[in-house]
Formats: structure tokens, C-alpha cells, sequence
């Protein structure tokens, strides 16, 4: 099933390291002021998010932003984000992996002092490093409504209304 919620690759910023693009209208609701945010594959070391190596790598990335406010500077202040995003994550050590559906929908304030307010609904891949946020260091599918306040050192508050955390570690260690 087609799920069109977000697929914050403004996270995949912070954590797993996104590229924007600015390109045509290629069927997924980019064009009409939507563009293509497209992931890069990531690597984390053993130790800083799960007790072994892990890499992610969308096998299904259709996610597109739309700038909704900006800075003076022209620098995007209000981006929201949607689309498909199916990220396979896996155990390096094992060769064990996970396709975790992080397809949700996000509207993220950026700061000027580099910290981020996150208003989301639905699944997104969340690092947390040891002391790195409200959830235990790890990676894990947040899914639900709930809000991310990322502080300019990276710290992550996540307030739930309502919604699950899915440990990604324990599903390929």
C-alpha cells in the first residue's frame, strides 16, 4: 500500500545525511512549488548509535519538500516534507537488515543557531546518541504525532502525543 505521509529526509539531514535537489516534476508531486529531497546512503560506527556497525540505504525515496518560509538571507526558515521512504538498514557485522517504511509527514522549523523544531505525523528513522535525546541511545522508528526539538548541539527532545518507537537495533543485532 502507497503510504503519502512524511518522509522526513530533513532527519535523514541530521542523521543520515540527505541531499535537496531541485529538479522536474518526475511524478512525485514535485513541481508546483514540491521538489525532490533525495537520502544518501549512510554509515554509523559500531557504539554511536547500535552496538555494531550499521548502514542505510533508501530503496524507495520519493520524498519532496516544499519551502513554506524563509529567511532574510533567502536561507529556508519553514520546509515541509512527504513522500515514500523505505530505508534498508543493516547489521555490517551480520549482513542482517531491516526495510524500515519511514514514510511520514513533517513540517520543520529551521533556526538561525542551527537547531530544528520538528511537527510530525507518521514514521521517521531517529538516531540518538549515548545522552543524544529522550530515547536511549540507539536507532529507532519513531511512528506517530508527536514533535522532535533538535537543540543546536544535537540533542533530541521527542514529546509524543501519540505514537510507538521501534528499536531498529534489536530488530538486526
Amino acid at each position: 500500500m502507497r503510504r503519502t505521509v512524511v518522509a522526513l529526509s530533513a532527519l535523514a539531514a541530521v542523521l543520515l545525511g540527505a541531499v535537496p535537489a531541485a529538479s522536474a516534476d518526475s511524478g512525485t508531486g514535485a513541481g508546483q512549488g514540491w521538489e525532490p529531497t533525495p537520502s544518501k546512503p549512510w554509515d554509523v560506527p559500531a557504539g554511536l548509535r547500535c552496538d555494531f556497525p550499521v548502514h542505510g540505504e533508501p530503496v524507495v525515496d520519493e520524498v519532496v519538500r516544499h519551502v513554506l518560509d524563509t529567511n532574510p538571507d533567502g536561507s529556508a526558515k519553514r520546509v515541509t516534507y512527504k513522500g515514500d521512504l523505505v530505508v534498508r538498514v543493516t547489521n555490517t557485522d551480520t549482513g542482517a537488515f531491516f526495510d524500515a517504511d519511514v514514510s511520514g509527514w513533517a513540517i520543520v522549523e529551521y533556526r538561525t543557531d542551527g537547531s530544528q523544531f520538528w511537527s510530525v505525523r507518521g514514521p521517521v528513522l531517529v538516531g540518538f546518541g549515548e545522552n543524544g535525546g529522550t530515547l536511549p541511545r540507539g536507532l529507532d522508528t519513531i511512528d506517530g504525532v508527536y514533535t522532535m526539538d533538535i537543540s543546536a548541539t544535537g540533542y533530541k527532545t521527542v514529546t509524543m502525543t501519540h505514537g510507538t518507537s521501534d528499536d531498529l537495533c534489536a530488530r538486526i543485532g
